[in-house]
């Protein structure tokens, strides 16, 4: 395999925040040191990762990398054996789903999570309805369904979107590429600082998934940070800020779609080349013991 690569551009590259955004703003998500096992299989081995606000990050990685484990330790639903979660320079301790919740990290499975029968509102508000005032609420825990359908209009509205025209049909007659929409804005609903979609497209065509990254790139003008997991390269490419690679458990290395190519980075992830300390793509077989990950 023949790799193009500009040595002087690369460590430019690697200097100047192809693994670090400029400006010197600090992380919203930091991890450090992640590792999970299970008996014999070390699923990942020290993973680090750093997430700016108003940042794509791309987790990218062949089947079994360590990608879903990963994901899932920072929401909860795994327990790292070892490693450090912070955010906004505070450490936090995610050891349920609720917790990346209260810490305003939200998520978006490839499965969804959605409950088909029920209207649009009712899944946005799903686990945190809104009760009556008074003793019909607190008592009774009678829900307060005008208020959620009123919130959940305005939230759709301010999140720009437009397949979503009534909020009282059920989500089982909604194609995918809007079950994505709703599923993307319950997390934005909630999620104050990050939210974390798992292979959003995987299941969509190709209008629809236009809608769902356009969903992103309004999540980033926001100002939330923004993990995308996805096989799909080109909307990788188009709309990821930095490029964080996965293989065999370890961040094989993060790279920015601005300096490196497509073809440099799948080469990485493959394992047929690796990054230098300065960020330069070499042949595996050249690669220095110290090739950085």
């Amino acid at each position: 395999m023949t790799l193009q690569t500009d040595p002087t551009t690369m460590a430019s590259a690697a200097a100047s925040g192809a693994s670090t955004p400029a400006g010197g703003r600090a992380p919203l998500i930091e991890a450090r040191g992640i590792a999970k096992a299970y008996g014999a299989v070390v699923a990942l081995d020290g993973v680090d990762l750093d997430l700016y606000p108003g940042e794509v990050l791309a987790l990218i990685g062949d089947n079994g990398a360590g990608k879903s484990t990963f994901i899932k330790c920072l929401t909860g639903a795994v327990i790292p054996d070892t490693g450090t979660i912070k955010v906004d320079g505070q450490e936090v301790r995610i050891r349920r789903p609720q917790d990346a919740r209260d810490a305003g990290i939200e998520t978006v499975y490839q499965q969804l999570s959605l409950s088909p029968a029920l209207d649009i509102a009712t899944n946005l508000f799903l686990g945190r309805e809104i009760r009556r005032p008074g003793f019909r609420g607190s008592v009774l825990r009678m829900l307060d369904v005008p208020a959620m359908r009123r919130e959940a209009r305005e939230k759709v509205q301010d999140l720009g979107i437009t397949t979503l025209q009534d909020i009282t049909q059920a989500v089982e007659t909604l194609s995918g590429g809007q079950r994505q929409a709703v599923a993307v804005a319950r997390a934005v609903a909630f999620g104050s600082k990050a939210v974390i979609l798992d292979e959003p497209t995987a299941a969509l065509g190709v209008r629809e998934s236009r809608h769902v990254m356009d969903m992103v790139t309004q999540l980033r003008a926001r100002g939330l940070g923004v993990i995308l997991i996805s096989h799909d390269m080109q909307n990788v490419f188009e709309h990821a800020d930095r490029i964080q690679i996965m293989r065999l458990g370890r961040r094989a290395g993060v790279v920015s779609p601005r300096t490196h190519t497509m073809q440099q980075t799948i080469a990485v992830m493959t394992g047929a080349a690796t990054l230098d300390a300065d960020g330069r793509v070499v042949p595996s077989d050249e690669a220095p013991s110290g090739a950085t990950s």
